[in-house]
């Protein structure tokens, strides 16, 4: 089999299963670059009344049954008297920074209100008189208390001071507000106890109190890998989607394009892919990517998925050996909504794509065209940076513009081992690291079948492949949230209010660790301290880099502003050069202090058009920001097209 037409395929999934230590797929031979490149997976081995305002609230004071929805009431025991006054802020909310909006009277046994609507309906008119404030009677409970609308717009002091008339009452037993309820976050998935890649407070997420707001619930992720071999934990939460591989010896299902994207295995013979190829196993990858995204989650078995209201449209273009960049092309304009020749339109079409694939060599210009139209159309596009512990700048889509490229951790903050690294990184996420314990590892659904399908099961894989799609979930829930958001808003939101790392990253792994509840919380406009990161300022003025010279800056003038920059100032540079690696660039604060972005090195490739993270929490926010360019090198020339800061 070593002349194999399948020899040299160019991209795979990044991924390591738990039973390996180090890169699952094995060094290929080089490419035919006559021929179409090709992709490897990326593992290593509750509704208001009209006209009212929705109540959003992370926390409540009652306990629930965990991922159950209960409606809970307030138990009190009448006494002699009415309560006392109010003491706390909590005596007139719903929610912790919500004012109540409705509140429960007891009346003790005897008075009138106690039997009769239209007396209680009386007695709230004539106590909202003496406040101030327009009531309602609205109805009665099971219990026997009358349930007091309070009317608009009420401050604190307003229910203090309506709470106090009823309080005056000695014919009132009790009255407390209407308090909002929800279910708690933490899910009863059997398994999600193994899942701390989303809830632990070193190295996790932070997914479940993102939940109290999104859970991707409107929105359709495009999962462009293996396909989708059929799960119960999943099942609910597929929808339809697409085989691309146009290849027979590739897709391994005995046709080429069809409307099927059942994953039939992946597996591999001794030299079917290269000279030096050892036999591989179904990978099930896109299955394992999917149920991160999207597993079904609150059912009382296996795994929760990080958007597990978002659907997933399983779209096939890696078989045996990878697949070719022609078919992940495809795949992509037809995900976002595009149209490709002999294919049917798209029912589902994603606002957010998964590729957990790639290949080395930096993004080519058919890529990148497909992947700015997705954009253009409002597709948000994350990748793997890759599992080569290199520069993601040197491999493909991570060095593509217009992506979220994504870095893996491990348990405990840092870079995983083998994670790419790099200034074309735009954010980190669990990826796992398996070598010393499985459950370091990132679990989800998968099949035990080694050829074909099998039984369902669940593992741990490790690789920036399993990185990737946490934060595809995260765009999922980012976008079910403020659905106007654009793909350049998702992406700054998600690197805007990331955290620093726990732990060490050598090489550069972006803005930092993901946070999903502060990220949704800042789009969704709650109180969780993030950022949208909306307020960007931009220099466009084209400015020329001289060859082995002196630095050239361009300024932006920032006003405006209240206070110091951010911790994550977003800075946003668009350079065209022939030979980056000659290139030094800073940023320079207003008052003189310089930030390295990038460092001169031996970096071949073309181009700088990245978003840099700094921590500028130290500067003061307004005034001349500059940029600073060098050419370190002879030979190469280039320009600086633009540039923006985003606060």
């Amino acid at each position: 089999m070593g002349g194999s037409r399948l020899a040299g395929l160019r991209a795979n999934p990044f991924w390591t299963p738990r039973r390996f230590d180090d890169e699952a797929t094995h060094r290929r031979s080089s490419p035919d670059m006559s021929r179409p490149r090709k992709a490897e997976p990326l593992r290593t081995s509750t509704s208001r009344t009209a006209g009212r305002k929705l109540i959003s609230v992370a926390a409540v004071s009652v306990a629930l049954v965990a991922g159950m929805t209960s409606s809970v009431a307030v138990a009190q025991t009448p006494s002699g008297k009415a309560d006392a006054a109010p003491a706390a802020a909590g005596a007139t909310e719903a929610a912790p920074g919500t004012v109540a909006e409705r509140l429960i009277v007891g009346y003790k046994s005897g008075a009138a209100e106690a039997e009769s609507n239209k007396a209680a309906d009386a007695d709230a008119a004539a106590k909202g008189k003496e406040a101030g404030e327009t009531l309602d009677f609205e109805r009665r409970l099971g219990s026997g208390a009358a349930l007091v609308d309070l009317g608009e717009d009420l401050s604190k002091t307003d229910v203090a001071d309506v709470i106090a008339e009823y309080r005056a009452d000695p014919q009132v037993a009790y009255v407390v507000p209407d308090r909002l309820n929800k279910a708690l976050a933490t899910p009863n998935d059997t398994e999600y106890s193994k899942q701390w890649d989303l809830y632990e407070s070193t190295a996790g997420m932070n997914v479940p109190t993102a939940w109290d707001t999104a859970t991707g619930s409107g929105v359709t992720v495009a999962v462009i890998d293996t396909g989708y071999v059929a799960h119960s934990d999943l099942a609910a939460n597929i929808v339809t989607g697409y085989d691309f591989i146009a290849d027979t010896a590739v897709s391994n299902d005995g046709n080429g394009r069809d409307s099927n994207p059942a994953d039939p295995g992946d597996w591999t013979a001794t030299n079917e892919c290269a000279d030096d190829w050892e036999a591989t196993t179904s990978s099930w990858h896109g299955t394992h990517v999917a149920g991160t995204i999207a597993a079904v989650t609150n059912n009382s078995k296996g795994v929760a998925g990080i958007a597990y209201g978002a659907k997933v449209s399983p779209l096939r273009v890696l078989g045996k050996c990878g697949g070719y960049d022609s078919d992940i092309i495809d795949a992509i304009t037809w995900a976002s909504g595009g149209t490709v020749s002999g294919v049917p339109a798209n029912t589902n079409v994603a606002k957010v794509i998964n590729m957990s694939l790639g290949g080395g060599g930096a993004c080519t210009t058919a890529t990148q065209s497909a992947i700015n139209a997705a954009v253009n159309r409002g597709t948000t596009v994350v990748v793997a940076a890759g599992n080569s512990n290199a520069n993601a700048a040197n491999y493909s889509p991570a060095s593509c513009a217009n992506v979220i490229s994504v870095a893996a951790t491990n348990r405990a903050g840092a870079r995983s081992y083998y994670s790419n690294f790099g200034s074309v990184v735009d954010i980190a996420a669990p990826g796992g690291e398996t070598r010393t314990t499985a459950s370091g590892g990132i679990l989800s659904t998968l099949n035990t079948g080694t050829a074909g399908p099998s039984g369902e099961t669940y593992d741990y894989y490790q690789g920036t492949s399993m990185a990737a799609p946490h934060i595809a979930g995260l765009a999922a829930l980012v976008k079910s949230a403020n659905s106007a958001l654009t793909p350049a808003q998702i992406e700054s939101a998600i690197k805007t209010n990331s955290r620093a790392l726990p732990g060490a990253c050598s090489g550069g792994c972006g803005a930092g660790l993901a946070d999903a509840a502060k990220t949704v919380q800042a789009v969704s406009g709650g109180s969780g301290g993030g950022s949208t990161g909306g307020t960007t300022f931009t220099n466009a003025t084209a400015v020329a880099i001289p060859d082995n010279s002196s630095a050239i800056e361009s300024s932006i003038s920032v006003t405006g502003r209240t206070g110091n920059a951010p911790s994550a100032l977003q800075v946003g540079v668009d350079i065209t050069h022939t030979y980056r690696g000659d290139l030094v660039l800073d940023l320079v604060a207003p008052d003189g202090s310089t930030y390295r972005l990038k460092a001169s090195g031996s970096d071949s490739a073309d181009n700088v058009k990245t978003t840099y993270s700094v921590n500028a929490s130290s500067e003061t926010a307004n005034g001349t920001w500059k940029l600073r360019v060098q050419d370190v090198a002879s030979q190469d020339t280039g320009t600086l097209n633009s540039w923006k800061l985003t606060f």
